[in-house]
């Protein structure tokens, strides 16, 4: 049994009682194929967006660009894949989902820029999904004036070739579905600040 503290920002301490590590060294061992699988952006090394990817409503001006992403060390057995983005710190009190792209093919290992609101940049197959203002694709980041934002960038390696959603589904029935298929996860946070 654990006991998590937060300390300050992001850091949390954790105390371990005895026998529980030997538990948790033995769960990490059976996911440690799975520690391969990564995600990575050209457009967003270094953690942070470029104007280019940045909204272009809610106050700011930037060109609503999606970004590449790139995965690598799949998992065995993957048939599809879901992509997400969520800006954590919304001042919503549940989030706020930026961007999801359902049934992307096992075969593909990357996804263009600007394919986030031009389905013909997507792997065939890969099914644009809502975001939270209830439209299909990719709505760039654009924080509240004075806040610094964490944006989680999500790639889910799936079981299933296709997600059992409605093509109208909200992008939280899409995360739940997927949550049970799931083979394995990679993320990336990125932060912008306004």
């Amino acid at each position: 049994m654990s006991v998590p503290f937060l300390l300050a920002g992001e850091v949390t301490m954790t105390i371990v009682k005895p026998g529980f590590a030997l538990c948790v060294a033995m769960l990490a061992a059976g996911t440690a194929r799975a520690g391969d699988f990564s995600i990575e952006s050209a457009e967003l090394a270094g953690g942070a967006f470029g104007r280019a990817q940045v909204s272009d409503s809610f106050g700011c001006h930037g060109q609503n660009i999606s970004p590449s992403i790139r995965w690598s060390g799949v998992p065995e057995g993957t048939q599809s894949y879901l992509l997400t983005m969520f800006d954590a710190d919304a001042p919503t009190g549940s989030g706020f989902w930026h961007w999801v792209v359902a049934d992307i093919p096992a075969s593909a290992h990357g996804i263009a820029p600007g394919s986030g609101n031009d389905v013909a940049g997507l792997p065939a197959g890969a099914v644009p999904m809502k975001n939270d203002t209830g439209h299909v694709g990719y709505l760039g980041p654009c924080p509240p004036q004075g806040d610094t934002h964490r944006y989680v960038i999500t790639l889910t390696a799936l079981k299933v070739a296709k997600l059992p959603v409605e093509p109208d589904a909200t992008p939280a029935v899409v995360g739940y579905t997927a949550h049970y298929q799931a083979l394995a996860k990679a993320t990336m946070t990125v932060r912008l600040s306004r």
